[in-house]
């Protein structure tokens, strides 16, 4: 099934689907997101699946096997996709999952812990009662602050995700 034109049986407009997959990847380029990732990203996120094979990807976007593997390499390196192999086929599909999101602020939650780890040295090398340790424990108290709102606002997602959508 090519994800462009077809969905559940009825046909898709490919137009309409190219300027959403070009749209979102720019919000997601403007947020940050390189630009290959971002298209990979959102040609997965709008395919009725969640998944396509690295020919489909490159077919739809327009982009080289190899341009197609770095945006995936660095897609699954963030959590927000994942490789899974065609049962009986050397082919794999890239799969974007619904909890995606939830992944992606989880990893990130880890790089938090190590900036902690690197603050904390940071105020006991410069001092506490320097301006620039001062500085240091401000940034400190706000990272530990944002962890304890992720993983707060992260229960109340799993909640609200159950309720609104029930269990996957």
């Amino acid at each position: 099934m090519n994800p462009m034109t077809e969905s559940a049986g009825n046909a898709r407009d490919a137009e309409a689907v190219s300027r959403f997959v070009e749209s979102f990847a720019a919000q997601l380029v403007e947020a940050g997101l390189a630009r290959m990732p971002a298209r990979v990203f959102a040609a997965l996120l709008s395919s009725d699946e969640g998944s396509m094979t690295s020919a489909e990807l490159g077919e739809q976007l327009r982009i080289s096997p190899a341009a197609v593997s770095g945006a995936v390499r660095y897609l699954a390196q963030q959590h927000m996709v994942s490789r899974e192999r065609e049962p009986g086929s050397r082919r794999e599909r890239y799969r974007v999952h619904g909890n995606q999101w939830y992944e992606a602020l989880t990893n990130r939650e880890a790089v938090i812990k190590r900036w902690e780890g690197a603050l904390r040295e940071g105020v006991t090398s410069l001092g506490a009662d320097t301006p620039a340790g001062r500085r240091l424990a401000e940034t400190l108290a706000f990272f530990e602050f944002v962890e304890t709102e992720i993983v707060a606002m992260m229960e109340r997602w799993r909640v609200h995700r159950e309720k609104t959508f029930g269990q996957e």
